[in-house]
């Protein structure tokens, strides 16, 4: 059986990050109607659960906080089968996609004490999927501690200024201090005007990252942003999706 392929997308907040993980959730989903897909929310200000529509009652962190407290484990049933119970009921599924929301690890659900248990329910539950999309923060919490190993893709997600550039080339510089198993490594740049990058150039060379597409600044984005609409009922001519699906096209994804 084929690994699963599975892409994570990281960048400072307010790079695009989480639009681009929903618009290529979007896309796998539409041309891979026969493929399972699971989406991984693990920003601590998740957010992605809103860009794809789907409703969340139960993170990860507030299902490691409840385990502090060993009245609300069931007679009969060990700690770890409680764990494993309440991981499936953090599940959020639907036609398309699945969704796992990680939430805060700094709050009441610090992932320290179960990241083996957590780590061994996630390396079990992506088997079940072809495509698994992680949407992460910048400091790479959980790809750092292992919780999510086996990367294909690393995509670090920068806007089209320099500032943003060289926050990009900060979280790159994270990911090879902590050794992060990432197959590839690539850049993507959004909110780009005209497709134009020549003035960032030398930016971009500091970094050391191949860029591997740009995500243009998108009316139909902004205007979905403002009216709190999911992304993933973008219009098929949204030249933001056209752009995200030339990158999976050019990744053979």
């Amino acid at each position: 059986m084929t690994r699963e392929k599975l892409i994570a997308v990281a960048g400072k907040g307010g790079t695009g990050k989480t639009t681009f993980s929903a618009l290529l959730l979007r896309y796998l989903s539409t041309h891979y109607d026969d493929k399972s897909i699971l989406a991984v929310d693990a920003d601590a200000n998740a957010n992605l659960n809103e860009a794809l529509g789907l409703e969340v009652e139960e993170t990860i962190s507030t299902t490691l906080g409840d385990m502090k407290d060993p009245r609300l484990v069931p007679s009969g049933m060990s700690k770890d089968m409680f764990m494993q119970m309440r991981l499936s009921q953090a599940l959020v599924e639907s036609e398309q996609i699945d969704l796992l929301v990680m939430g805060n690890p700094s709050g009441p659900g610090c992932y320290c004490y179960p990241n083996d248990l957590l780590r061994n329910y996630l390396e079990k539950l992506r088997v079940n999927y072809d495509y698994v999309v992680v949407d992460n923060e910048a400091g790479l919490e959980h790809l750092s501690r292992r919780i999510i190993n086996n990367v294909d893709y690393l995509l670090i997600t920068s806007d089209a200024t320099a500032r943003g550039i060289r926050s990009a080339g900060r979280v790159y510089d994270i990911i090879k201090s902590v050794n992060i198993n990432a197959e590839k490594i690539y850049l993507i740049v959004s909110r780009t005007q005209d497709g134009e990058l020549s003035d960032l150039q030398e930016e971009i060379a500091r970094t050391g990252l191949e860029v591997v597409g740009t995500v243009p600044l998108d009316s139909m984005v902004m205007e979905f942003d403002l009216k709190g609409k999911p992304l993933f009922q973008l219009p098929g001519d949204s030249p933001a999706l056209k752009a995200v699906e030339n990158i999976a096209l050019k990744l053979k994804l």
